[in-house]
């Protein structure tokens, strides 16, 4: 991970924040329960039970550094002071798809806290670049595998 500032929300930051927490007060326990299990099988040559833990406590453990540098350098963007007359990180937007006259709704947020399921995506994506600093009723043309599309800037608002 470099040196780069990670922009968080408070969500985001919330978030990242309760995972760490889980994995090193509780998943830290129960892989270390499981591990002494495997142990007691004897035979750590062939025990794929001993094995698979330690494979697994390594990628936690891995995540757990992970999340601590990201927290790190967390820049916490505060929506509540958000000027609404641009899109920036913190900005809900309203698109609507020229093409297809179809409304959708987006958050902008940092790329590490990016989600498509929920509608998150990061200042960094394509979409995320073309709207930062755009106002309602501007038109972002974005380059897709499809072709070029089209939306037109509806409303924008804080999360």
């Amino acid at each position: 991970m470099s040196n780069e500032v990670v922009i968080l929300t408070k969500e985001g930051l919330a978030k990242l924040q309760a995972e760490l927490d889980d994995l090193k007060y509780v998943k830290r326990k129960e892989l270390a329960a499981r591990i002494k299990l495997a142990i007691s099988y004897g035979d750590l040559k062939e025990n794929s039970e001993y094995h698979s833990a330690k494979n697994d406590q390594s990628f936690m453990e891995t995540r757990i550094i992970v999340l601590e540098k990201m927290l790190n350098k967390a820049r916490v963007v505060d929506s509540d002071g958000l000027d609404l007359s641009t899109v920036q990180v913190g900005s809900v937007v309203i698109l609507n798809d020229i093409e297809f006259s179809e409304k959708m709704e987006y958050r902008i947020v940092g790329p590490a806290e990016a989600d498509v399921l929920e509608n998150k995506i990061s200042y960094e994506s394509p979409l995320g670049k073309e709207l930062v600093g755009k106002k309602v009723g501007d038109v972002i043309s974005v380059t897709a595998p499809m072709g070029v599309v089209k939306y037109e800037l509806l409303e924008i608002r804080a999360m």
